[in-house]
């Protein structure tokens, strides 16, 4: 997927709960909804972790460095892990704070309408954001399930909008749920649980999106299809004999490091085996075009060696 088409998805998610974000607020003014104040700062947050995923998406490109060589990628990781840590936590804590303190002092809900219609409105604006990441996330997803995708993705941006927004609509019913029973019931202490319930929605998002953007920081490998296709393309190559061992490395969604240790034809000269680990190289990159850098380590296959401390796996 090209950049561009991730960073589509945020802009569309960015004015969508911006607008919705002002929107609920006016809500809450004219209501006094707890859980109509809980989703508008669940926008707020929304609104606050399309921005970062915009810095990071910047900051990304920027040209690499005598301090970071291999460039500034990993950016995208960074600030979607803050958005998981920081942002949605924050989210969670207020919600569940808020509805705490109304199950202690329980509120008479005022102006129902306005809740209502700006929580439909809100459905509307969500679900069109929510819309747009599915479409564009359709062809990336393959045949991986959206759980899989999920947690296999290594596009920080359409995991983060895909969970947000779909925490978003699951929010916007969880209220409009609590309003409707107090109204129903004239207890307003299902508008304290309604909100204590998105508070709880918040922290799942948060702790869920936080582990998949923890490994992705730390360097998650290739995922094992474009693993196996670089294996393939190496041994592919006329003189090479075996791969001894391969090492995939994300640095971004559109940068992976690609190590490998390749036994090639003993008869090579010098200048042939340049040749033969530029065509490797070549191969390699016809397979996976994200594979920057590459280093290829020259060997031969060995009838005794010395174990590899690395290869414990994968081979």
């Amino acid at each position: 997927m090209a950049a561009g088409e991730s960073t589509r998805v945020v802009i569309a998610a960015f004015f969508a709960n911006l607008g919705i974000a002002i929107a609920k607020f006016v809500g809450f003014a004219f209501t006094g909804s707890s859980a109509m104040l809980a989703e508008a700062i669940h926008s707020v947050a929304d609104t606050g972790n399309q921005a970062l995923l915009l810095l990071g998406g910047r900051l990304a490109k920027r040209r690499p460095d005598d301090e970071f060589q291999f460039g500034y990628a990993r950016e995208r990781y960074f600030w979607s892990f803050v958005v998981a840590l920081v942002l949605f936590s924050l989210g969670s804590l207020f919600a569940l704070y808020e509805g705490y303190e109304k199950l202690r002092h329980p509120e008479e809900l005022e102006n129902i309408g306005w809740a209502f219609a700006i929580l439909g409105l809100g459905i509307v604006f969500e679900g069109y954001a929510f819309y747009t990441a599915v479409t564009t996330s359709i062809d990336v997803k393959g045949r991986r399930t959206w759980w899989q995708f999920i947690r296999t993705s290594r596009i920080p941006e359409l995991t983060v909008v895909l969970l947000e927004d779909l925490g978003a609509l699951i929010g916007l019913v969880l209220a409009m749920s609590a309003i409707t029973l107090a109204t129903v019931t004239g207890d307003p202490v299902w508008d304290a649980i309604g909100t204590i319930t998105i508070g709880l929605l918040l922290g799942a998002i948060a702790i869920l999106l936080a582990v998949e953007m923890k490994g992705l920081l730390i360097g998650e490998a290739a995922r094992p299809r474009i693993y196996q296709e670089i294996r393939d393309a190496m041994l592919q190559s006329p003189h090479v004999q075996n791969v001894i061992h391969l090492r995939t490395q994300h640095f971004g969604p559109e940068q992976l490091l690609v190590g490998a240790k390749l036994a090639f034809d003993p008869g090579l000269s010098l200048g042939e085996l340049a040749d033969a680990i530029d065509d490797v190289e070549q191969r390699v990159r016809e397979v996976a075009p994200i594979a920057r850098p590459m280093y290829i380590e020259p060997d031969l296959m060995r009838t005794t060696a010395t174990p590899d401390p690395s290869d414990d796996h994968h081979d």
